[in-house]
C-alpha cells in the first residue's frame, strides 16, 4: 500500500514540474500562443510556475518517508484543492480553459483521495 502511494505521488509530481518548467521558460505564450498577453499576466504566470516547482520538490521530500509526512501532504493537498476551486470558478464565470487545465482541475479537486490513501498508510505503519 505504501509503495503504491509513493509511486503514484512520484508520477503525479512530474506533472506540475513539467508544466512549471514550461511556464518558467515560455511564460503565458506557451500556454496559449494565440492570445496576446499583458506583461503583468505573463509575470504572474511565471511566478505561479515557480510555486508549482516547489510543490514537486515538497512531494519528493515527503515521498521516501511518506508515513511521517501526513501534515505536509495535507497542506499540499489543501493548496491543490484551493487552486482547483479557483479553476472551477474560472471555468464557470469566464469559460473553459485548455484541455490541460481541465485535467489539472480534476487532479487538483481529486487530490483528497490520495490523502485518504495516505491516512491508511499512516495507520498501518503505526500498527
Amino acid at each position: 500500500m505504501k509503495i503504491g502511494l509513493q509511486v503514484v505521488l512520484g508520477l503525479f509530481s512530474v506533472i506540475p514540474l513539467a508544466f512549471a518548467a514550461l511556464g518558467l521558460v515560455s511564460g503565458m505564450a506557451g500556454a496559449d500562443p494565440a492570445t496576446p498577453v499583458s506583461a503583468a499576466i505573463d509575470n504572474q504566470y511565471r511566478y505561479m510556475s515557480g510555486v508549482y516547482v516547489l510543490v514537486s520538490f515538497l512531494l519528493w521530500y515527503a515521498i521516501p518517508k511518506i508515513e511521517t509526512h501526513f501534515r505536509l501532504i495535507s497542506f499540499i493537498c489543501a493548496a491543490l484543492v484551493i487552486g482547483g476551486l479557483g479553476r472551477l470558478v474560472s471555468h464557470l464565470t469566464v469559460g473553459p480553459g485548455t484541455p490541460q487545465q481541465w485535467a489539472g482541475m480534476f487532479i487538483e479537486l481529486g487530490s483528497p483521495i490520495l490523502l485518504v490513501w495516505l491516512w491508511f498508510v499512516v495507520r498501518s505503519a503505526r500498527a
